[in-house]
This record gives C-alpha cells, sequence and structure tokens, in this order.
C-alpha cells in the first residue's frame, strides 16, 4: 500500500486565492487545502456545471468556507481577457494564485481558438495572459504566484524556430517544451518583479507522478478512452512507486503557503516520481535566465499583452 505524505497549512484567514484546474485531481486537492486553512478560492473552471460540483464538494469539506466559481477557458485568449477584466472589475487584491490546470496528450495536433498548439497555447500562454492581465491585483496582493510544471520539462527543450510546433509536431515533446515554458516564466516573474519592486513572489513546483485525469479520458480533445500510461500509473501509485492525487498537491502547496518560500524556489517530491514535499534544485533546462526573459518577450508579442 502507498504511503501517503501531508503538509500543515499555515493559517490562510483573509486572504484571496485563485486556482486553476481545480475542478478534479490536484486542483481540487490544492483548493480544499486552501479553504480549510481559512482562504477564500475563486476557481476558474471550463465547466460551469463541473466546477460548481466540485465547489460543493469543497465547501462539504471546509464548512463555512467561501468558494466560488468563474468562467475560463485557458485555449482562448477572449476567455482569459473576460476572467481578469472581470476579477478587475470586482476590485479585490490576489493573495494567492496557482496556476495548476493543463492539457496532455492530445490525440493528434489541435490548436487552440487563438492558432496555438494546443498544450503550448493552454499550458503556457494562457496561463501567462491570465498572470499579466491579472499583474495589478496581484501587486495589491503582494501575491504568491505558484506555476504548476512537470517532469516532462526536466528533459524538455524550446525550438526557438518553432514554437508553435507549426513545421514538426511530436505531442510528447509539445507537452514538454510547454511545461518548461511554465518554469521558465515563474522564474522570470520572480525576476521582473524584484526589478521593479511589484511585491510578488513567483515559485515552481511539480507534482511528480499521481493518477489524475490529464491521461484519463478527455472527450472534449477527442481522446474518449485513457491513455496507455494511465493504468500503469495507477499501478505505480498503488504500490508507492509513485504518488497519490493527494501527495501530488503538497509541493504546490508548500511554495503557496510555506514559510520559506521565498521566491524563485523550486519544490517536488523527494523522490521525481513522488514522495513528500521538498525544496529541489532546478533541473537543468531551467536554469537558462536567458531564455527565460527571451520567453517572456515572445509571449508578450503573441498574446498581444504587456505587464502593466
Amino acid at each position: 500500500m502507498p504511503r501517503d505524505h501531508d503538509l500543515s497549512i499555515p493559517d490562510q484567514s483573509g486572504k484571496l486565492a485563485v486556482v486553476t484546474g481545480a475542478s478534479d485531481g490536484i486542483g481540487a486537492v490544492i483548493a480544499t487545502r486552501l479553504a480549510q486553512a481559512g482562504a477564500e478560492v475563486i476557481m476558474p473552471v471550463r465547466s460551469p456545471a463541473k466546477g460548481e460540483a466540485a465547489a460543493q464538494r469543497i465547501r462539504a469539506a471546509a464548512p463555512g468556507a467561501t468558494v466560488s466559481t468563474r468562467v475560463l477557458d485557458l485555449s482562448s485568449l477572449d476567455s482569459v481577457a473576460g476572467l481578469t477584466a472581470g476579477l478587475a472589475a470586482e476590485g479585490r487584491p490576489i493573495d494567492i494564485l496557482i496556476t495548476n490546470a493543463g492539457v496532455m496528450q492530445p490525440p493528434q495536433r489541435q490548436v487552440t481558438a487563438d492558432g496555438f498548439e494546443l498544450q503550448w497555447g493552454t499550458n503556457h500562454l494562457g496561463h501567462f495572459a491570465l498572470t499579466l492581465g491579472l499583474l495589478p491585483l496581484l501587486r495589491a496582493g503582494r501575491a504568491r504566484v505558484t506555476h504548476q510544471t512537470s517532469v516532462a520539462a526536466r528533459s524538455g527543450a524550446l525550438n526557438w524556430d518553432d514554437l508553435n510546433s507549426d513545421r514538426s509536431y511530436a505531442v510528447m515533446k509539445a507537452y514538454s517544451a510547454s511545461k518548461l515554458a511554465v518554469g521558465l516564466f515563474a522564474r522570470e516573474l520572480d525576476a521582473r518583479s524584484r526589478a521593479e519592486g511589484w511585491g510578488i513572489s513567483s515559485n515552481l513546483a511539480h507534482p511528480g507522478i499521481s493518477p489524475t485525469n490529464l491521461l484519463a479520458a478527455q472527450p472534449g480533445m477527442g481522446r474518449d478512452r485513457p491513455s496507455s500510461g494511465r493504468r500503469l500509473v495507477g499501478l505505480l501509485s498503488r504500490v508507492g512507486v509513485a504518488g497519490t492525487v493527494h501527495s501530488a498537491a503538497l509541493p504546490a502547496l508548500l511554495a503557496a503557503t510555506g514559510t520559506d518560500s521565498l521566491g524563485d524556489q523550486f519544490f517536488g517530491p523527494k523522490r521525481t516520481a513522488g514522495g513528500p514535499p521538498a525544496r529541489l534544485e532546478f533541473w537543468p533546462p531551467l536554469q537558462n535566465l536567458h531564455d527565460a526573459k527571451r520567453l517572456w518577450e515572445v509571449s508578450e508579442t503573441l498574446v498581444g499583452l504587456r505587464a502593466q
């Protein structure tokens, strides 16, 4: 039987947390733990019905918590802009942002509403646009931002001449590149915050390997049955080699709430696949800060936004 791990979350009363991908899996655990610690939680979700069902489960697990949903499709820049405009109109400073949502391994190359390869456009560019759109609220809250990367980034690379995989497409290379981009963005956000005095700390987390819905059936992107690796991951989790959905949420929670999580730090399981959460050394592809700066500038052009 697997040994599950846990983490003591400091009191988060009075804080506003925004968590993407919180309608199931790791994101739902993250949102639940934050609500139980006293935070108000906003869950931007693609499916309002699924999101509200998840919010009800969180309220049941954290009686008295304030949990609400907003509509967000990270594969649409218009949807991202709609969410950021709505939150700006509400005017609440944001204390915690966790960019946890993601897509993985569509059965064939697909593009977003804006013409970006689905994984690149959703995992990186959607969250990049979301974070830039929320910058005034993040600065007002001196927010702690946590970006969720993947073990796939450890061997990822950015093809600067074909970031959108227009000329050559391999599904796992595109996924790895999107998650490497998430990590480089996390580092550059922290660097710019320090340089500009934004008061934002930006950390990176990875969940290890766990049986989440990333590899489950995803009819919305044309995958009608679980991917071939889903059963193997489930088996590895049951025998304790890989993590559980619960343990996989802990590195992001440590990054977002830990008293020693100061910014430009990387958290994950002690063992790559699973284990208790710990601070890690950045993997080699995440150490190129020149690439991080270059990626920021390219991403601003692609999404048509500048830091405000």
